[in-house]
């Protein structure tokens, strides 16, 4: 009974985790701009650099934000609730949410603003280093897919150094699989030389 009373709370976490997730704000910020569907644009992804794509770099940071938030507000309303468990039930399930939206036929974004957020709600150093490591990355190269990748791999290193929590860094791993899996079509390009860089479509 105890298993069973402990199960229904985390699949609750889970679910709802999922669903704020699967808010495509990409989408939603871009409509109501009147700019239409940004899936028809660029990579046609919903994400923060494909909105960038639209010219309105406004909407591009607000895009940014808004899918940060969901990561964050996810992990941390988790911890309030049940602690460090829920913290990493929700965290998986949010990021899944997001690249894998039930609304837009599991089609979503590639999970870096949401991972944003979730490193930011485990460790704010962490989180900080890793955007850093994005936007240098980003200065030199000029690739976002490529700047996330890295990112995406370091932040397991930057996260065991500013806690030393395997769980979190598990997590970590997780998210990292998920996004290299997410931009498996930007490696292809990347290695083909036909990936566009950032500031031009």
């Amino acid at each position: 009974m105890t298993g069973l009373a402990n199960f229904w709370p985390l699949a609750l976490t889970a679910l709802l985790a999922y669903l704020l997730g699967s808010i495509p704000f990409g989408l939603i910020v871009t409509d109501m701009a009147g700019l239409g569907d940004v899936r028809k644009i660029g990579s046609g992804n919903i994400g923060a650099t494909n909105v960038l794509r639209t010219g309105r770099k406004g909407l591009a940071a607000l895009t940014l934000l808004l899918d940060a938030a969901k990561g964050l507000a996810a992990v941390l309303l988790a911890a309030a609730y049940g602690g460090e468990l829920y913290l990493i039930v929700a965290a998986h399930a949010v990021i899944v949410g997001h690249m894998f939206p039930v609304w837009l036929k599991f089609r979503g974004g590639k999970g870096l603003a949401t991972g944003l957020g979730i490193v930011l709600g485990m460790s704010w150093p962490a989180a900080l280093v890793g955007f850093a490591t994005w936007i240098a990355i980003v200065a030199i190269t000029r690739y976002s897919s490529l700047a996330g990748i890295i990112s995406s791999v370091l932040i397991i290193g930057y996260m065991w150094f500013f806690t030393h929590n395997t769980d979190y860094v598990r997590t970590m791993v997780v998210l990292a699989v998920l996004v290299i899996f997410k931009h498996r079509a930007n490696i292809g390009r990347l290695m083909r030389g036909q990936e566009p860089k950032v500031g031009r479509s």
